[in-house]
């Protein structure tokens, strides 16, 4: 069976620009749809869940700033690539389109290959990062299915089991995180990589920003920085290990991702008030 093709969306007021991107698109084998104002745009999006969003910025009633903000704020529609069409490409306009989570930008009048390549170049990425996220999904899961069930065959004690089930638990809890849909991709690498030592370049590197720009970009909507969201991360998993089982403190830093416990301890303390050892006799289990 053959793959269906990309559906793309094009939302633009301007008629023949519009039927000229649709009628290329089509040639090139993607399934396009035309909407020919912001309002059109999102009830299309909403029903036909396109793999990729093109949207004029200058439309009458409800902008291009408008459409992606709604877009982002429904969970079905939060994760689908946008790109604006801009008619100005000052750094203010820019700044302002990527803030409000468009993946990427054209100004105008942008030539049907300079759109192609941007659409391919969005697509690649968002099917890399399924698919990265699809094979992290399937390891956490046999981590925790292999974690419980050697306890279970080998009859280990009580403090084995729970150390099992903290690391699953660790796994499933991102209550941490705030419901923020253009940070999501964000917050799921640090859920899934903040036991691993990374940093500030790691996450920034992962989701394609400058370490600058997505700093400014997640304490503007959140009012902290990546690296506290990262060590907040460590500190809920520190907390969960702690109350859930009887490791030393060293290797429960190892766990989290540090590689000096005096480092870990500091700034354990720092967030809690009490070294770790303190802090897991006034909260036992």
């Amino acid at each position: 069976m053959s793959e269906l093709p990309n559906k793309i969306l094009v939302i633009e007021d301007d008629n023949v620009t519009r039927n000229l991107y649709l009628k290329g698109l089509e040639a090139k084998g993607f399934d396009p749809i035309g909407a020919d104002n912001g309002l059109a745009g999102i009830q299309q999006a909403q029903k036909r869940i396109p793999d990729l969003v093109i949207c004029d910025i200058t439309m009458p009633d409800m902008d291009g700033y408008s459409v992606l903000t709604t877009l982002r704020e429904d969970p079905v529609t939060a994760i689908i690539p946008f790109i604006f069409l801009t008619g100005s490409s000052t750094r203010a306009d820019v700044r302002k389109a990527m803030e409000l989570g468009a993946d990427d930008y054209l100004s105008k009048p942008s030539t049907l290959d300079e759109l192609l390549r941007a659409i391919a170049t969005r697509l690649e990425k968002q099917a890399t990062l399924q698919y990265w996220w699809t094979i992290q999904f399937e390891k956490a899961t046999k981590s925790v299915f292999e974690d419980n069930s050697t306890a279970i065959a080998e009859g280990v004690g009580e403090a084995s089991r729970r150390e099992a089930f903290g690391r699953e638990a660790m796994i499933a809890d991102k209550s941490i995180f705030p419901y923020i849909p253009e940070l999501k991709e964000v917050f799921d690498f640090i859920e899934a990589h903040y036991h691993q030592g990374i940093t500030l370049c790691d996450v920034a590197l992962a989701v394609g920003y400058s370490s600058a720009y997505l700093t400014n970009r997640v304490a503007k909507r959140t009012g902290e920085t990546v690296n506290c969201w990262i060590v907040k991360r460590r500190m809920a998993g520190a907390r969960s290990l702690l109350q859930n089982n009887n490791e030393t403190v060293e290797k429960i830093a190892k766990a989290l991702g540090y590689q000096d416990v005096s480092h870990f301890s500091r700034q354990f303390r720092q967030h809690h008030g009490l070294p770790p050892q303190a802090w897991r006799k006034e909260h036992p289990h």
